[in-house]
């Protein structure tokens, strides 16, 4: 049975770990947040800073997010120090060891010798660390824990871009139901969520988007549209997710890079997925992840909502700028724990 009185929540982004201690006894407002920088973030620095100092930097532990640690070490390899991964570390960067190799990294299974290496230890979520930080404040933390990360899932060769959404696309043709995009149990594909649940065993594990998703539906604005039909975005760090949303399901969504995203091009495709005709190919070919609707969509959505730390992109366009329980940063949290609490319902 699943405790949904203290819940656990951090939501991983390319950039920040946001952070809940829910406590169901307390209004929550008053429960624990945090917005940290994530840990592809912070070991992205510390290779930078290895980089400066001329030393070699050896990753082991567990695969986590690349992003940002995969910038700083392909600059840090083309720089011409040497890098070094554990075969389970090396995932971090790509599926395919023979790819961690033409980065210039080299797989050991020890570390390696000489002094000055820089050993950094791969994982996305270091809960020893944050209830070390939470103990001078008698913050202990909930056994129930839910984690969001975007997975891209497994794919030994070809574009991740691709399979990463060819795993959407099947979601949403059998059926799209929100409660299918939480898991107790990891889908074989999804290795980076299996990482987590590994360090974290019992761990509830969503997609950053879908715990976006969830989250923006808690806004009471969002929450009351939500049977006639919505459209949710969610404006990341790293990337944006738009999805059509009606009552329990998801009918359609597209994802892009943020950084390639401007107010004219959001704007179109928000536009074009309430209708039913964005298509894969123009998101896929502007170097977007892709985008797919379900032949049946039903009617319109009027609504739309964004959330997200880059939704200031979208002022202007006549969107409502979702801010559950009046936290805009801790929206995939709030999702999380609206997730485990239907799940722990239902079960």
């Amino acid at each position: 049975m699943i405790d949904t009185d203290r819940i656990l929540a951090i939501d991983v982004g390319g950039g920040t770990q946001d952070i809940l201690v829910y406590e169901a006894d307390k209004p929550i407002e008053n429960c624990p947040k945090l917005v940290l920088p994530s840990r592809t973030a912070m070991l992205g620095g510390r290779v930078r800073r290895a980089t400066e100092r001329g030393r070699a930097v050896f990753f082991t532990g567990n695969l986590m997010g690349g992003g940002p640690v995969k910038g700083a070490l392909k600059k840090h390899v083309a720089s011409g120090l040497a890098a070094f991964a554990t075969p389970l570390a090396a995932k971090t960067f790509h599926d395919s060891p023979e790819r961690v190799r033409d980065m210039g990294v080299e797989i050991v299974d020890e570390p390696p010798d000489g002094d000055g290496v820089v050993t950094l230890h791969t994982r996305d979520v270091d809960v020893e660390a944050l209830a070390e930080a939470l103990r001078p404040f008698d913050v202990v933390l909930p056994e129930t824990r839910a984690v969001a990360v975007q997975d891209h899932g497994e794919s030994l060769e070809g574009s991740n871009r691709k399979f990463r959404f060819d795993l959407w696309r099947r979601l949403l043709e059998a059926g799209g139901l929100l409660r299918d995009l939480v898991y107790l149990t990891i889908p074989p594909a999804f290795t980076r969520m299996q990482a987590v649940q590994n360090d974290l065993p019992g761990a509830v594990l969503m997609d950053t988007g879908a715990a976006a998703v969830w989250g923006a539906l808690a806004d009471e604005q969002v929450g009351e549209r939500r049977d006639e039909g919505v459209v949710v975005v969610n404006a990341g760090n790293q990337h944006t997710l738009g999805v059509l949303v009606r009552g329990a399901r998801v009918w359609g969504l597209f994802e892009h890079h943020t950084v390639m995203m401007t107010a004219e091009k959001l704007t179109s495709y928000v536009d074009r997925l309430r209708r039913g005709t964005l298509t894969n190919e123009e998101v896929f070919d502007d170097r977007g992840h892709g985008c797919f609707i379900r032949p049946d969509l039903p009617g319109d959505f009027p609504f739309v909502a964004v959330t997200g730390p880059q939704r200031y992109g979208a002022l202007g366009l006549g969107y409502y700028l979702a801010v559950p329980h009046g936290d805009m940063m801790l929206s995939g949290c709030f999702g999380l724990v609206d997730a485990v609490k239907a799940i722990a319902e239902t079960g």
